[in-house]
C-alpha cells in the first residue's frame, strides 16, 4: 500500500514552503493562504499546474472555472497552507511561479 503524503516542501529561489496535501474537491475555511493545484509527475513528485494566493481560500478555491481548467491540465490535488500576511503570500506566490513555472498563470496557459 502506498504512503499518503500529508505535507510537501516546495522550494523557490527565495525560500522553502510547507504545503498540506488535500484532494482537489476539498472545501476550505474562510482563511487567507497560498495554494497550488498539482499533479504527480512520472517520478512521483508533485508538479504545480497553477500557483496562487488569496485572502479567502474558501472563496478562491470554490471557483469551478479555475478548478476545471486545472483538472484539464492534470491537477488531482490542492496543496495549501495558511498565511495571514498579504505581502508574504504574494512574495511566495511570485517566488514559486518564477521558480517552478506552472503551465497556468492567472488561469491562462503560459507561452514557453
Amino acid at each position: 500500500m502506498a504512503t499518503v503524503e500529508t505535507s510537501v516542501e516546495l522550494r523557490g529561489r527565495l525560500g522553502q514552503y510547507t504545503y498540506w496535501v488535500y484532494p482537489i474537491n476539498t472545501t476550505f475555511k474562510d482563511e487567507p493562504g497560498n495554494y497550488v493545484y498539482a499533479k504527480r509527475n512520472s517520478a512521483g513528485q508533485w508538479e504545480p499546474v497553477y500557483i496562487g494566493q488569496s485572502s479567502s481560500l474558501s472563496q478562491r478555491l470554490a471557483s469551478l472555472d479555475a478548478e476545471r481548467t486545472a483538472i484539464r491540465f492534470g491537477a488531482t490535488h490542492i496543496l495549501a497552507h495558511l498565511n495571514s500576511d498579504e505581502r508574504a503570500r504574494k512574495n511566495e506566490e511570485t517566488d514559486l511561479i518564477n521558480t517552478l513555472a506552472p503551465p497556468l498563470v492567472g488561469g491562462v496557459r503560459q507561452q514557453r
